[in-house]
């Protein structure tokens, strides 16, 4: 009879733990973070998810035996990845652990815009927060990227302005520049080739690179959508009738640090690479990151008699295709900029 009883006893013991064990279970299947707003957690390699769940503590009463008995019972989740994660307010805790097993890392972006040089990249990327500044010189950068293909951009003074392509790209934290830039790199290979393949017979651009150039003036001469075509139209008919491009933005690039943000007759007339007041035909390299559209615009350029265009101070510019004309809307312009100039004051 005793035996029975102690038998009794332990079954009951027994059970009453199994139930206890299972309800610390169940109570981790339901706990649910106390955060109310998002959490940024960071998972390095290494980790293990007890040491996570440990760092979520502060947002949820864990009870450490049930979730060592959960973990025992889910042994799939203990294989988490590192990375940058969000969480987000009130996520149950289970969510959280198949997160960190998903690799469902948070990513963040950044927008590298057209018309920017490379060292105004280089500068964006450097001062991003979660972003390894790894760019030694541009050189060096420009030397590695030709290891990957040379077909598109290669060029003597090893810059790489127009070489990479403007847009807005995703990562997760702790990416290199260099990979970035990379990626940018890749990206304008595929875009400068698919715009070579429906380019225009003709027109004297003769090789993706002189492309590139064009469409670098391009984006630095319009932000109008709708007069990009023109604009490239213009340069392509003085480069027919071996007239100088005379555009004020490959002047102000040959200058460098040495324009001070007013560009005057003297500035005209210093004789650089890119001064295409003086020299004739295009620049030796692009002048700045050219987008898709100016790319476009390069090689499909509008049908047009046009040869001068000029800000009109509206937003726009007019378009002559005669000298007098030209003369005419420059005069109009300066009416117009010198009526704001008073408006101003």
């Amino acid at each position: 009879m005793k035996k029975l009883i102690l038998s009794l006893l332990a079954i009951l013991i027994i059970g009453g733990v199994t139930t206890i064990a299972w309800l610390k279970v169940a109570e981790i299947e339901s706990t649910l973070l106390s955060n109310v707003s998002v959490i940024s957690l960071e998972v390095i390699k290494g980790d293990t998810l007890y040491k996570v769940n440990q760092r979520l503590l502060p947002y949820a009463d864990i009870d450490t035996l049930g979730f060592k008995m959960w973990l025992k019972l889910n042994p799939e989740y203990s294989r988490i990845q590192a990375g940058y994660y969000e969480i987000s307010p009130n996520s149950s805790l289970t969510s959280v652990f198949s997160m960190l097993m998903q690799g469902e890392v948070k990513q963040v972006s950044i927008t590298l815009l057209e018309g920017h040089t490379a060292a105004q990249w280089f500068s964006q990327l450097s001062k991003n927060q979660y972003i390894i500044d790894d760019i030694q010189s541009e050189a060096s950068l420009y030397t590695a990227l030709m290891s990957i293909d040379n077909s598109f951009c290669e060029n003597d003074p090893k810059k790489l302005e127009g070489c990479l392509l403007p847009d807005t790209y995703f990562f997760e934290k702790n990416t290199k520049a260099s990979q970035l830039l990379t990626r940018a790199f890749n990206a304008m290979r595929v875009e400068i080739d698919k715009a070579w393949g429906e380019r225009f017979e003709g027109i004297p651009i003769y090789t993706p690179y002189q492309a590139l150039i064009l469409a670098s003036i391009i984006e630095k001469e319009t932000a109008v959508e709708s007069e990009r075509t023109k604009i490239s139209g213009v340069f392509v008919n003085r480069l027919e009738k071996k007239m100088r491009l005379q555009t004020d933005p490959t002047v102000i690039y040959g200058l460098g640090d040495k324009f001070n943000g007013d560009i005057t007759r003297e500035d005209l007339r210093i004789p650089t690479p890119y001064n295409t007041r003086i020299i004739k035909g295009l620049p030796p390299t692009p002048i700045a990151m050219p987008n898709r559209a100016s790319i476009r615009a390069s090689l499909r350029p509008a049908i047009t008699d046009a040869l001068y265009f000029v800000a009109t101070g509206y937003g726009g510019h007019k378009f002559s295709t005669n000298l007098a004309d030209h003369n005419k809307a420059v005069r109009a312009y300066l009416k117009v900029s010198q009526s704001s100039s008073e408006a101003d004051k």
